[in-house]
């Protein structure tokens, strides 16, 4: 069987306030379960909880009542630019990205990059256990329009 997807996923969103705000709001992927519908939990390795390059986490998703672990390492960190992390069981890079778009406007962009492809286990699980991938695929997509939603009203109030 083979197994196709989508190599790149990507949303953005437009944030009424500035750069500066929205960083400091989406530096901390341990806020992530206030914004994504998808994940529980978000917690450090490093005990001293600051976050930068190379930083590692578990993070706690779920589906419905389906329940999964996953590993991250945070592998770009530019202040103010950027946050990346790499997800280990399935390989892929999520990130989010912030550029200036006047005075006090700021773009927001989410992605999901796959440029090692997608873990064959990662594969395997979605196509028994998350529906398949083309409809997990699209809950991904939706879900990260729920996420930026909600950062965007995090930064603007």
């Amino acid at each position: 069987m083979t197994t196709t997807f989508k190599a790149l996923l990507e949303r953005r969103i437009t944030i009424e306030t500035t750069p500066s705000a929205v960083w400091n709001v989406i530096r901390d992927i341990r806020r992530m379960p206030q914004w994504s519908p998808q994940v529980v939990s978000v917690k450090l390795r490093d005990p001293d909880g600051e976050i930068r390059l190379g930083s590692t986490f578990t993070n706690l998703n779920h589906l419905g009542e389906l329940e999964w672990i996953t590993h991250g390492e945070v592998v770009r960190y530019v202040s103010e630019q950027e946050i990346a992390f790499r997800i280990a069981e399935n390989y892929a890079i999520w990130s989010f990205s912030i550029s200036a778009d006047g005075a006090a406007t700021t773009v927001l962009t989410q992605r999901r990059e796959t440029p090692d492809g997608i873990s064959q286990f990662s594969l395997e699980l979605t196509e028994s256990h998350l529906g398949g991938h083309q409809a997990f695929t699209e809950l991904l997509e939706a879900g990260m329009e729920q996420t930026l939603t909600a950062i965007k009203a995090c930064a603007e109030s």
